[in-house]
C-alpha cells in the first residue's frame, strides 16, 4: 500500500494519476476533506488532521511506502507515526534551497526534516525541486482582473519545474528499485524568466497581459504582508536577489530517472490556462 499526502495538491494529484496508470497496486490519498477530494477512480480517500498525529493511524494501516510533502504538519510526529505503523520507505519533497541557500530559515527547516527522516530508521528518498511552474498561479487573480503583473527580477531566468515532473520522479522512487538512500535535485529543462512566463500566459490567453518590473523593496512589502519579513526575504533571495551557479543549473535528473523529457513551462500553461481566464 502506498499513501500519498497532499493528495489534492499540485504534486500529489499528479502522482496519484501516475500511480494508477502504472498499476502500482493499492493507493491511498490523504486529505483533510475526503468528501471534496475528487481523487482518481480506484484511489482510496482517507481523511486526517495533520495537527493531530493520532488521526493518521487509520490512514497508515497497512502502508509500506509514504509520499510526504514536508511541513504540512508536525513532520516529527508524522514520521514517528509512520515508523510505528511499519512504513518501510518514505519519499520526501524537500527543496533545492537546502543546497543553494542553506543559510536561509526555510532551507534550514527543510534540512531538519530531511535529517529527521534519515534518523527515523525507515528507508528514504529525498526530492529537492527548484521553483514550481505552478507558482505562476500567484498572478492568476491579477491577470483575470486585467491588472498589471508586477514582479522583481523580471529578467532572471530560473530552471522552473512542472509539478508533474516531481510526481513522475516520486512515482519512480516509490515503485522502482535503486532509489532508496538517494537525494535528487530536480529542475525543469530550461531557464525561464518571469517576463517570459507572462508572455507565454498572454499567448495562451490570446491577449496582452500588462507587466512591470518593481523594486525588491516594493516586492518585499507585498510578500511580507502575508508571509512575514523573513519568508519574504527568503523568497526574494531565491527568485533573483541572491543568485549562484547551484540555483541556476539546469539538471537532467528528471529525464534520467523517468526516461522522458522534462516538461516545459509552456506545457504547464497550456494545461492550466483556464486558471488565468
Amino acid at each position: 500500500m502506498i499513501l500519498v499526502t497532499g493528495a489534492t495538491g499540485n504534486i500529489g494529484s499528479a502522482l496519484l494519476k501516475e500511480l494508477q496508470s502504472f498499476g502500482a497496486g493499492p493507493v491511498r490519498g490523504l486529505t483533510r476533506d475526503s468528501a471534496r477530494a475528487a481523487l482518481p477512480e480506484g484511489v482510496e480517500a482517507v481523511e486526517a488532521d495533520f495537527a493531530r498525529a493520532a488521526s493518521l493511524k487509520p490512514a497508515l494501516e497497512g502502508v509500506r511506502s509514504l509520499f510526504l510533502v514536508s511541513r504540512i504538519g508536525s513532520d516529527a510526529a508524522i514520521l514517528e507515526a509512520a515508523r510505528r505503523a511499519g512504513v518501510e520507505h518514505v519519499v520526501l519533497v524537500s527543496s533545492i534551497t537546502v543546497q543553494t541557500h542553506p543559510h536561509l530559515g526555510p532551507a534550514g527547516e527543510n534540512l531538519a526534516v530531511e535529517q529527521l527522516l534519515k534518523d527515523s530508521g525507515m528507508a528514504w528518498t529525498i526530492l529537492r525541486p527548484t521553483q514550481f511552474a505552478s507558482n505562476a498561479l500567484w498572478w492568476a487573480g491579477t491577470i483575470r482582473e486585467r491588472a498589471t503583473v508586477r514582479v522583481p527580477y523580471a529578467d532572471t531566468g530560473l530552471p522552473t519545474i512542472h509539478p508533474a515532473d516531481i510526481a513522475s520522479v516520486a512515482r519512480a522512487a516509490l515503485t522502482e528499485s535503486g532509489h532508496r538512500g538517494r537525494t535528487y535535485a530536480l529542475t525543469g529543462p530550461e531557464r525561464i524568466t518571469a517576463r517570459q512566463q507572462v508572455r507565454a500566459i498572454a499567448a495562451t490567453l490570446g491577449r496582452e497581459v500588462p507587466f512591470a518590473q518593481i523594486s525588491r523593496q516594493e516586492a518585499h512589502r507585498q510578500i511580507a504582508a502575508f508571509l512575514g519579513d523573513e519568508a519574504a526575504d527568503a523568497v526574494l533571495d531565491v527568485t533573483g536577489g541572491d543568485l549562484n551557479d547551484e540555483l541556476l543549473t539546469v539538471r537532467d535528473t528528471v529525464s534520467q530517472i523517468t526516461s522522458a523529457p522534462a516538461r516545459t513551462f509552456q506545457q504547464w500553461i497550456s494545461e492550466n490556462g483556464a486558471a488565468f481566464r
